[in-house]
C-alpha cells in the first residue's frame, strides 16, 4: 500500500494540531509541515503576550509531533512564492492549508493613515519578535487610545502599563524592552461600538489588568446605566464578567488617589476620524436585546472628541489569498470550504478557515475535526490515495531555487541560541529577529 503524503501549510496551533490527529489516525502517513519563516509555532510564538508564558505550554505538545518519525518541518519555504498549490497538489494526496490570519482589518475613515495610528497586529509582533514587524519602531506617547475591545487589545493596553519587572525576564525583546522603559505612556483608552455586557474581552484578561500595580481603572459611569438590573438575567459567563466591571466600577468611587497610570475603557463609541490629537467618535446605540451579546450598534449623531496622542487599532485580523487557485471570500477573508474540504485533497482549518475568532481551544478542536474528515475522505475516495513524491519532488523544486530550507535540527540550533542569549540578559529566551541571522544560525 502507497503511503500517504500529507503536506499542511502553516506551523502555528491550527497545522500543529492537525499533525498530531492525522498522524495518530494514519500513522503509516508522511506529514511534512511547511512555514514562511525559519521558526515554527505561528501565533504562539509571535501573537501570545510575553507575561502569558503558561499559554505557550502547547509548545510542549506541538514538539512532541515533531518527534514523530513520519514528520518533518520545512521552514523558510513561502507558499505563492517559492512554491505554488499545484506544485503541493502534484507532490502530496492531502494538501491542508492552516497559514491563519496575517494582516489586520482596517477602519476606513479618515485619517486612519497618520503616522500616529498603528496596527494592534503589528504591535504585537513588534514587541514579540516578528521578523515582518521589526521596522515598527513605534514613538510611544503619553496618551494612547486603541480602538477595540478584544483580548488583543487588553495585551496591548497590558504590555504598555505593566511594570517593567513583570516583563523584563519574559521573552518580550530587549528592544521592545527599552521602549517600554523610557516610555511616557500615562494613560491607555480602549473604546468600543457597543456596551459592557457585549465587550469581547474575557474575564482572565480583564482581571490581569485591573489589578496591576499603580494603575487606575477607571470607568464611565453612564456606560453602565440599566446594567445592574440586568446582570441577573445574564448566562454564567456574562454575569461574571459584568459583576467584576461593576465592582470595579463602584470600587472607583472609594478612590482618593489616582494612581500614576490610567487604564480607561469606553463603551457606546464609534470612531468616525482621526486627527494627529485626537478621536473623533460617534455616540452609538444597541438595536435589539441590550442583554444579548448578539445586540448591534448602530451610530447616532452625537459626537465626542477624545484628546490622544497614538491611536493602535485592534478590530480583528484576516486572511489573504497567497495563490490566485484557492477559491477565497474576500468580504469573510478566509477560504471558501465546506466542513473544511475546498476540493478534492485540498482542506483548510484554523483562521484561515473559518476567520480569526476562538482561543487555542477551539483552533484544536476545529483541526480535528477537518482531520477527521481527511481520513473519512481517503477511506470513501480511493484515487486520493494514488502514489505522490511528497518532499522528494518539492525539495528538488527548493533546491532548484536555492531556497535554504530550514529543518526540525536547525531550527533546534535557533532555538538553543535565542535560550543562550535571553540568560545573559537574565531572561528566558531573547528572540532572533533577523531572518537573515536565524538562517546563519540554522546553517
Amino acid at each position: 500500500m502507497n503511503s500517504i503524503k500529507i503536506c499542511i501549510v502553516g506551523s502555528g496551533p491550527a497545522g500543529f494540531y492537525a499533525a498530531q490527529h492525522l498522524l495518530k489516525k494514519l500513522p503509516t502517513s508522511k506529514v511534512d509541515l511547511y512555514e514562511k519563516l525559519p521558526v515554527p509555532y505561528g501565533l504562539v510564538r509571535y501573537g501570545v503576550a510575553p507575561d502569558h508564558p503558561e499559554v505557550k505550554n502547547v509548545i510542549n505538545t506541538f514538539n512532541k509531533t515533531a518527534s514523530h518519525s513520519n514528520f518533518n518541518f520545512f521552514g523558510n519555504v513561502s507558499l505563492g512564492v517559492d512554491l505554488n498549490i499545484k506544485q503541493l497538489q502534484d507532490a502530496y494526496n492531502i494538501v491542508l492549508l492552516t497559514y491563519g490570519a496575517a494582516k489586520d482589518k482596517t477602519l476606513g475613515i479618515p485619517g486612519e493613515k497618520l503616522d500616529n495610528v498603528i496596527s494592534a497586529r503589528r504591535f504585537v509582533g513588534w514587541y514579540n519578535g516578528n521578523p515582518e514587524d521589526q521596522d515598527l519602531n513605534p514613538t510611544l506617547q503619553p496618551s494612547i487610545t486603541i480602538l477595540g475591545q478584544g483580548n488583543v487589545a487588553i495585551d496591548v493596553a497590558r504590555i504598555l502599563l505593566s511594570p517593567i519587572d513583570q516583563l523584563k525576564e519574559t521573552d518580550i525583546t530587549d528592544k521592545a524592552l527599552y521602549t517600554l522603559i523610557t516610555s511616557p505612556v500615562r494613560e491607555v483608552n480602549i473604546v468600543g461600538r457597543r456596551g459592557p455586557i457585549q465587550a469581547a474581552f474575557t474575564i482572565k484578561e480583564l482581571r490581569e489588568m485591573i489589578k496591576l500595580p499603580n494603575v487606575s481603572t477607571l470607568w464611565r459611569e453612564t456606560d453602565f446605566e440599566g446594567v445592574e438590573e440586568i446582570v441577573t438575567k445574564l448566562q454564567r459567563p456574562r454575569k461574571r464578567i459584568t459583576e467584576l466591571m461593576l465592582n470595579s466600577l463602584n470600587s472607583q468611587k472609594d478612590i482618593k488617589r489616582i494612581c500614576p497610570k490610567i487604564f480607561s475603557p469606553i463603551f457606546y463609541r464609534s470612531p468616525i476620524d482621526i486627527s494627529e490629537s485626537s478621536v473623533k467618535l460617534a455616540k452609538t446605540m444597541l438595536m435589539g436585546d441590550s442583554s444579548s451579546s448578539s445586540a448591534r450598534a448602530v451610530v447616532t449623531n452625537d459626537v465626542e472628541f477624545l484628546k490622544t496622542d497614538l491611536v493602535i487599532r485592534s478590530i480583528g485580523y484576516k486572511s489573504i489569498n497567497i495563490d490566485p487557485s484557492i477559491p477565497f471570500d474576500e468580504k469573510l477573508g478566509c477560504i471558501k470550504n465546506e466542513d473544511g474540504r475546498v476540493a478534492p485533497g485540498l482542506y483548510t482549518t484554523g483562521w484561515l478557515g473559518h476567520g480569526p475568532t476562538g482561543v487555542i481551544l477551539n483552533t484544536m478542536n476545529n483541526a480535528f475535526a477537518v482531520a477527521n474528515h481527511v481520513c473519512d475522505d481517503l477511506n470513501n475516495n480511493k484515487s486520493l490515495g494514488e502514489n505522490k513524491p511528497g518532499s522528494e519532488y518539492t525539495l528538488n523544486v527548493l533546491k532548484e531555487k536555492n531556497i535554504q530550507v530550514v529543518k526540525w535540527k536547525d531550527w533546534e540550533k535557533i532555538d538553543e541560541y535565542e535560550i543562550n542569549e535571553g540568560k545573559k540578559l537574565g531572561k528566558c529566551r531573547e528572540k532572533v529577529t533577523d531572518i537573515n541571522k536565524m538562517l546563519e544560525i540554522a546553517s
